[in-house]
């Protein structure tokens, strides 16, 4: 087996979901035998996730493979209705779409984490809205530059808190100093989730206040793979503050209503998107 199929081979189940999701929203088909060579897994393992698809309303099984669901099948299973304004899918409430959006991407990228990793929690909503999407059941070590996330974490037993500190934001409770940044130089960990102000195929990672881009690149410097948290908005725009190429982060979660344009412009300067699969709306 070569390094490029030990690589696919290791992907974690959600992600390998999460990755087919994005082939079935761009290509409407996919083949169980395509699959399970791209990925280097069994024809079982790939039926077992398109199952999980199906059951999540994003797939409809059919022989051999599964199709895309419909626009209509896909309101039927909660995921909303959208429309199409410029090349991109809108959906009509757009500050409930927005939470719902979050919603879908932080527990995407709570679905990547194992037990008894070590991980870096940025500044930001959705990365404490991620912090809160972790199962229950985790245990393990948070590093955080932020309040929220923290508390977030805070109560759980299994989990070992530790707060950046320096300079508090009062606004949003962040830590954004050179003291908070320095912070991170201490420890390394598995896996490190960042917001996101910008995601362009040429700027890279950007974001909007400048005394944060320390902390982030710190974040980025000290965690084995760094995951940007970016809905559909981010995507495509740039902010004043550069922090990081696109070849310097494992992935972009994001959610269903980005652009395919942008996402495929993404793509081809060689950044890994992955789409946030839709949760049931919160009534």
């Amino acid at each position: 087996m070569g390094e490029a199929e030990e690589l696919l081979a290791a992907v974690l189940p959600e992600e390998r979901r999460l990755r087919i999701a994005a082939l079935l929203r761009r290509d409407t088909r996919v083949r169980v035998e395509e699959l399970a060579d791209r990925f280097a897994v069994s024809g079982e393992t790939v039926r077992r996730d398109l199952k999980v698809l199906e059951d999540r309303g994003l797939a409809r099984r059919v022989y051999g493979g599964a199709v895309a669901v419909g626009a209509g099948d896909a309101a039927a299973a909660g995921a909303g209705a959208a429309t199409v304004e410029g090349g991109a899918r809108r959906s009509a409430g757009t500050e409930r779409d927005g939470r719902e959006a979050r919603r879908a991407i932080a527990s995407a990228a709570a679905g990547l984490v194992e037990p008894g990793e070590t991980l870096m929690f940025g500044i930001g909503g959705i990365v404490a809205e991620t912090a809160r999407a972790l199962p229950l059941t985790f245990t393990g070590r948070a590093l955080c530059a932020s309040v929220p996330a923290a508390t977030a974490l805070a109560a759980r037993a299994g989990v070992e808190v530790h707060l950046a500190g320096g300079l508090l934001r009062r606004p949003d409770l962040a830590c954004t100093d050179d003291a908070a940044a320095r912070f991170f130089d201490r420890f390394f960990a598995r896996r490190a989730f960042l917001a996101g102000d910008g995601v362009d195929a040429r700027a890279g990672l950007t974001c909007a206040h400048l005394d944060e881009v320390p902390v982030r690149r710190a974040l980025i410097r000290q965690a084995a793979e760094c995951y940007v948290l970016a809905d559909a908005a981010k995507l495509g725009a740039v902010a004043v503050g550069r922090v990081a190429a696109l070849a310097e982060l494992a992935g972009i979660i994001t959610d269903e209503a980005a652009d395919p344009e942008i996402v495929q412009a993404l793509e081809h300067a060689g950044a890994r998107v992955l789409i946030a699969p839709p949760l049931p709306r919160l009534d």
